[in-house]
């Protein structure tokens, strides 16, 4: 799901938060509520968000550094949830909008240590030197795009194993978790049928709505292979659900708030640009090379 007004925002200049002072008292600072009440209220002037947009700020917690705060944004545009992480400074005068990074820390260690990928579905080479872990939602447009990116692009790159992770958007996709549930019970049944699966609904994304989705499940997972009453009972039983959940919250685990989100050795990749896609594994290709000699 693309994010025109978090792209915006990331021209607020980052640089301006440097100068923080941890020495303010309270009384020179808002009040929670009242930082929220700003927040929000620079936000709709600054996008022009009617009464008709839906604009969240959650609670603050510490960032990590002295002055700045955390917060969560949550905006509702048209039935469509976005989510961004921002930092505030405590008296309210500077938002901040990007990727805040310690680095005296890996963060790509640190993400590859996050990432759960104990009996996910996989394909390619199982010893490759690069993972690509796909987060995605099978009623997203942009991850139909970025399963036509992987198909062009993955069958280049042998030293690659793919993985997909579930992270359906239940609040704007009104047939995602189904067709989480028929991927996961297909996968339950045969590994190679999930991804039979896994390229039928992305392949007929357009032909599936809330009302047919159960009937079109049934009918890709004969086309895939498996049995079709073992599939109807996985599809309203518990594991498959379970599973599903603990992908959506390894997802949050890892602050991926969009689909499709990537990672790539732990880099992390949002959308569907092919060409930042090859950038990051021709890179993650010549470290490989580079360790070998």
């Amino acid at each position: 799901m693309q994010k025109f007004w978090l792209r915006a925002l990331c021209a607020l200049v980052f640089a301006a938060a440097i100068g923080f002072s941890a020495t303010q008292s309270s009384a020179q600072n808002p009040t929670p509520a009242e930082l929220k009440h700003k927040v929000e209220a620079y936000l709709r002037n600054m996008f022009a968000f009617g009464p008709d947009i839906k604009v969240a700020v959650g609670d603050f917690k510490e960032s990590g550094i002295p002055g700045l705060l955390e917060t969560d944004i949550n905006v509702i545009i048209e039935g469509n949830k976005e989510d961004a992480k921002m930092w505030v400074s405590k008296d309210g005068k500077f938002l901040v909008r990007g990727e805040l990074n310690d680095m005296s820390k890996d963060s790509l260690a640190e993400s590859r240590a996050k990432l759960d990928l104990k009996n996910a579905p996989s394909t390619g080479n199982p010893n490759g030197t690069i993972t690509v872990v796909e987060f995605a939602d099978f009623e997203c447009p942009v991850c139909r795009n970025l399963h036509q990116a992987l198909r062009e692009t993955l069958p280049k790159y042998p030293q690659v194993r793919l993985v997909f992770k579930d992270f359906p958007l239940e609040q704007v996709h009104p047939w995602a978790r189904t067709g989480a549930l028929a991927g996961r019970c297909a996968y339950q049944q045969n590994p190679e049928a999930f991804w039979k699966m896994y390229d039928f609904l992305y392949d007929n994304q357009d032909l599936i709505s809330a009302a047919n989705a159960w009937d079109k499940m049934v009918d890709y997972a004969g086309q895939a292979g498996v049995n079709n009453k073992t599939f109807k009972a996985c599809m309203t039983g518990p594991d498959a659900a379970a599973a599903v959940d603990a992908s959506i919250a390894n997802a949050k685990l890892l602050d991926v708030n969009s689909t499709p989100t990537l990672f790539v050795n732990g880099h992390r990749i949002v959308g569907a640009d092919a060409h930042q896609l090859e950038q990051v594994l021709q890179y993650e290709m010549q470290q490989s090379n580079a360790k070998k000699n």
